[in-house]
């Protein structure tokens, strides 16, 4: 890991420490404001309704991002039997997290492509290099993060989204799994496995929003 963040200038790092912060941070509160809207104040009384990143750091999981560029943050809580429909309300507040960060990808490969079609010399400016390197580097962690917590294994939130079929008390019961579960799944992830086929989906979504963003582009020129 030193190795790692030698061969790492001071920019490099403080990019990669922008592009994480706001990753987790969009998706975290995405989470409590989906909870919010839906009947539930848990996160909100809690103080996660916030781009803070220090309300939402998981440190495990923030070690993971910027190793790996999949990771995790803290759980959003949130208590599902204040929404109308218990699992309704839990599915779509677990799916808000990686949809936001899907648009926060897209966002920033807009903002990106725009700022390359429109501006000319900034972008080889010190701050416009700069800041088309924040872009990016947001938008591949962010695209990561979103992927990798659609995941349908509990505690991430693809277990929430993908598994809704189930009868209620089976869907509640697997999203509560006890805690070897979780040590088994972090094993997992640091193994390094999951790396490859994640990567590749990574660059998929991002291949697809490149392409739309450069179709918004083409209709403003």
């Amino acid at each position: 890991m030193l190795s790692m963040f030698r061969s790492m200038n001071i920019r490099m790092i403080i990019i990669q420490i922008i592009a994480v912060i706001l990753a987790m941070s969009v998706h975290e509160m995405a989470h409590a404001l989906a909870a919010s809207w839906l009947g539930d104040q848990t996160a909100r009384n809690r103080g996660r309704v916030s781009l803070n990143p220090l309300a939402h750091i998981d440190w495990a999981g923030l070690l993971c991002l910027l190793l790996f560029g999949f990771g995790w943050a803290k759980p959003v809580p949130i208590d599902p039997w204040h929404y109308k429909d218990p699992k309704a309300g839990s599915v779509w507040t677990a799916f808000a997290g990686p949809m936001a960060n899907f648009i926060l990808s897209f966002v920033c490969i807009l903002i990106f492509e725009i700022l390359v079609y429109f501006t000319g010399g900034f972008v080889s400016t010190a701050v416009g290099s700069f800041l088309i390197s924040t872009l990016s580097t947001t938008a591949i962690l962010s695209a990561g993060f979103g992927i990798f917590n659609l995941i349908p294994v509990p505690p991430l939130d693809g277990a929430k989204v993908f598994w809704a079929f189930l009868p209620d008390r089976e869907y509640f019961r697997l999203n509560n799994p006890p805690a070897w579960v979780n040590l088994l799944f972090m094993v997992v992830i640091f193994s390094g496995i999951l790396s490859s086929p994640l990567s590749i989906m990574r660059s998929t979504l991002i291949g697809w929003m490149e392409s739309g963003a450069l179709a918004i582009v083409r209709l403003l020129i």
